[in-house]
């Protein structure tokens, strides 16, 4: 029951049209990934133009995630059911359709929707982009293609806050903040015209299955588990909100015996039971989560800050946050030269360097009068952006490094699913902590400019508190990850084997 396909040993026998099919490819994939970034510097005019509150506001960047993370899995196994580029080349239109919806959207509650088909659009062509990759190129040519990804998922990284800026700077039309979206629409028509021409079709395995039941469950309670944890302070945190939580503790239970009948009966399972119940995974996965928590947030945080606290442009807010994304970008370069050594070691200096960034950055805010200066946030900026990419290239390797073989495939597409959960939490918590010290902005307002900024800054110094916790969390953790020869590998059930999901 797992998906086979014939991969080219050479040159003769690869695509003539692989290096086409590769640049095509690359442009959705940067689409997808400039689309993160971009978001962020767009939040304060999307919130003053639809007049959204702050729960709102954090929706609009926790719906994408939130949506990401959950289809990652189940559309990378429908990508080896029906076609990886058929399941591609739908994503890619599904992604330029929500991006056109969340153009065009006239309320706040339409936006979050759009964000929400869009992250799941996302989740469609992802899985898919590696895996073509791989099935087009012979062995000799797959690390230089595969460095292709990694030198377009920096540079989106620096051109999202730059051209999110110059976009809605430039006002195009009177539309705002709109054309940031609007933009993927074209780009999008080209990458599906192109791609139905140019990109290898491998078949696709209809007599492999999904696991619904176990997508409707884990979907289920990372909604039950969100929505709360947003929401809450809106509601007073009332009764129901904290009831909402232990439902999602229940319905995460269901899944792991779901997960665990599937298993026995030899059936797909979204996450491998043999992973469950490997202990090492879960911390790994858990590291994972806490990791990725920290930024998304953040910069939700500091783009409002800078623009309406302290009154930036969009394009000035970019460029402010740049020297992160040029760190990311700047490792990216030379962080596949370092192999597999020292892999735990690299995560817990990555982790402290994004700890000393953050914690400098913290010291920065607070300070921070009546002005800004922007030259101030380069250095602690940077060295986080270093810090970041560092320990993603080296966390997913010292994770991996410590599950079995046969499970690597599930393990790696699960940790890009716990990564993204990871933000959609970071989102929910960093922003219950900003808008919670900030209080009513109404109000602020009123008070004069001094107290303005100064609400500003203190809110969003509190917030940076829990990016460094988070971040030193990982230091005191990732040296509790085993290496594989350590490790404990689970048993598999009695009847049948697990079927990895690979993404």
């Amino acid at each position: 029951m797992t998906a086979t396909f014939h991969m080219p040993q050479s040159k003769a026998e690869a695509d003539p049209r692989r290096w086409l099919a590769l640049a095509v490819l690359l442009i959705a994939s940067f689409m997808n990934l400039v689309d993160v970034t971009i978001v962020n510097v767009a939040i304060p005019s999307m919130q003053q133009n639809l007049g959204a509150d702050a729960s709102q506001i954090e929706w609009v960047i926790a719906a994408y995630v939130l949506a990401f993370a959950l289809g990652l899995l189940p559309f990378g196994r429908l990508g080896d059911i029906v076609g990886r580029t058929r399941m591609f080349l739908l994503g890619v239109s599904a992604f330029s359709a929500a991006s056109a919806f969340c153009g065009l959207a006239p309320s706040i509650e339409w936006l979050i929707a759009a964000r929400t088909l869009q992250g799941l659009a996302g989740a469609m062509m992802t899985p898919q982009v590696l895996a073509i990759a791989t099935v087009t190129f012979p062995p000799e040519e797959r690390g230089q293609s595969f460095s292709l990804f990694g030198l377009a998922s920096g540079l989106a990284a620096v051109a999202g806050p730059i051209v999110g800026g110059l976009l809605i700077g430039a006002d195009l039309w009177g539309l705002d903040w709109r054309p940031i979206f609007l933009v993927n629409v074209p780009v999008g028509i080209l990458a599906v015209v192109l791609g139905w021409f140019i990109i290898p079709r491998p078949p696709g395995h209809p007599g492999l299955r999904n696991d619904y039941v176990g997508i409707g469950l884990f979907g289920a309670a990372m909604l039950a588990l969100v929505y709360p944890l947003i929401e809450g302070r809106s509601y007073g945190w009332a009764w129901w909100i904290w009831a909402m939580m232990g439902v999602a503790a229940m319905l995460l239970a269901l899944f792991v015996l779901w997960e665990r009948r599937m298993a026995w009966l030899g059936r797909p399972q979204l996450l491998n039971y043999s992973l469950i119940t490997n202990g090492n995974f879960l911390l790994g996965a858990g590291i994972t989560t806490i990791f990725a928590s920290g930024i998304p947030g953040f910069f939700m945080v500091v783009s409002i800050m800078l623009q309406v606290g302290f009154g930036l442009t969009p394009i000035e807010s970019g460029l402010t946050n740049t020297p992160f994304s040029v760190g990311v970008l700047l490792i990216s370069l030379v962080a596949g030269r370092f192999g597999s050594a020292y892999l735990r070691t690299r995560v817990a200096l990555a982790a402290a360097m994004l700890v000393v960034g953050i914690a400098w950055l913290h010291v920065i805010i607070a300070r921070l009068g009546d002005s800004i200066d922007q030259w101030s946030f380069l250095p602690p900026l940077l060295l986080a952006g270093l810090g970041l990419g560092l320990g993603f290239s080296a966390l997913f390797q010292t994770v991996l490094n410590g599950i079995p073989p046969r499970d690597a495939g599930a393990a790696a597409g699960s940790l890009q699913a716990f990564q993204q959960v990871g933000g959609s939490i970071g989102v929910a918590l960093v922003g219950q902590i900003f808008f919670a010290s900030l209080g009513d902005i109404g109000t602020l307002f009123r008070t004069g400019p001094a107290a303005v900024h100064a609400a500003f800054a203190s809110s969003a110094a509190a917030a940076t508190w829990y990016q460094i916790v988070s971040f030193a969390l990982v230091v005191a953790l990732i040296f509790l990850l085993r290496p594989r020869d350590s490790a404990t590998s689970s048993r598999a059930p009695a009847r049948g084997a697990p079927l990895a999901l690979e993404a």
